[in-house]
């Protein structure tokens, strides 16, 4: 049994899982967090067989001026707690820590944006990038394009464990027909933040509900372009046929998507995208942006559709051909759920974390 520290940023969903699963490993988890940011990412509580760690950080917002005195807590709890490796991401902020610390066998894992978009921000963030791949002796990816990305920066391409994240197909399962009510519902989940592309998605929406009164759009999530985009609505008139439900807890977000007939990302930086995986694997047909992230699962005509990065009315057109088209949903429904069932099952993809455990203690200090 080796003792395990996981060093994450902030406690959301994906950190539930990854520690849900490492709780049934007999392995010693430990759980450290860099910051708390805003309103909470994930209602559900630590599962009881982790140990949450207090230190400096984890409490609010981290800035770069906050650097040196969490590096010398961090090395604090390293010196007390000894553990056999530890586990971090993403890449410039918590796994940066480690690497600074000096620590080894560090696991950094990439959350996608780290590498998609912050390792090019500026010439400090590539040198921290650089860095923190240096020190670490093994890399998490959740993707080809995160995988080719780390390369770039200097990790070893052999010291790369890459597999999608992939959900509970217990959980998110198939649901009714898409496609066959008197309303065609679409849904977006990525919260309100430029990245996303939300004000995409809302102003594509304006465009195609003028001419087809029979679309409905669900806006889940909140975030900084709250106002931007019911004005958008307000101004194109169809804010009676936008729902906000807000925030959604983790037990009713299927019931949401098998409630809609079209699942839109308009995302502009993506790895493998969560939000997709669960979409798919509730045999929702996608309609996603052309990046790379989003290629490696949507299909053309298949399980989903493709539309030009950041055009709104090209979305708008891609709306309406798939509610001109809906009656073959039924059957990329079904290819949907097929490909979650072939890449996207996450108890079977979770041993993959474990092999990156065996690499990073197998290799030298």
């Amino acid at each position: 049994m080796s003792r395990i520290l996981y060093f994450t940023r902030d406690y959301t969903p994906h950190d539930h899982r990854f520690l849900s699963k490492l709780a049934e490993t007999g392995h010693q988890i430990f759980y450290l967090q860099l910051e708390r940011r805003g309103h909470a990412l994930e209602d559900r509580p630590l599962p009881p067989q982790i140990e949450l760690l207090h230190w400096k950080g984890g409490l609010s917002p981290a800035t770069l001026l906050d650097g040196p005195r969490l590096l010398i807590d961090l090395r604090r709890v390293l010196r007390e707690l000894q553990p056999d490796l530890v586990q971090a991401g993403p890449i410039q902020r918590s796994a940066f820590l480690v690497a600074l610390s000096g620590y080894q066998p560090l696991v950094s894992m990439s959350w996608g944006y780290d590498l998609i978009r912050d390792a090019h921000r500026n010439p400090f963030w590539r040198w921290a990038t650089r860095y923190t791949l240096r020190h670490s002796a093994v890399m998490i990816g959740d993707c080809n394009t995160i995988r080719q990305l780390a390369v770039s920066f200097g990790m070893p391409d052999e010291r790369i464990v890459t597999f999608p994240w992939g959900v509970d197909l217990e959980r998110f399962t198939l649901g009714p027909q898409p496609g066959c009510g008197q309303t065609f519902t679409l849904l977006s989940t990525r919260g309100w933040e430029p990245i996303y592309g939300v004000d995409v998605i809302a102003e594509a929406y304006v465009q195609a509900a003028r001419q087809c009164p029979e679309l409905r759009l669900v806006m889940l999530g909140n975030g900084s372009q709250a106002a931007l985009l019911r004005q958008i609505f307000q101004h194109g008139g169809v804010q009676d046929q936008v729902l906000f439900p807000g925030q959604i807890s983790q037990a009713d977000l299927p019931r949401i998507y098998h409630a809609c007939d079209l699942y839109l990302s308009a995302s502009h930086s993506d790895g493998t995208s969560i939000s997709l995986l669960e979409a798919l694997a509730c045999g929702r047909p996608a309609l996603v942006s052309d990046i790379p992230g989003n290629r490696e699962w949507v299909t053309p005509s298949e399980n989903g559709w493709w539309f030009a990065d950041g055009d709104a009315s090209e979305l708008a057109g891609a709306i309406l051909n798939a509610f001109a088209q809906r009656h073959q949903l039924p059957g990329m429904s079904r290819a949907a759920r097929r490909i979650a069932e072939e890449r996207a099952d996450w108890h079977k993809n979770f041993p993959s974390t474990l092999q990156a455990y065996e690499l990073a203690l197998a290799s030298p200090r």
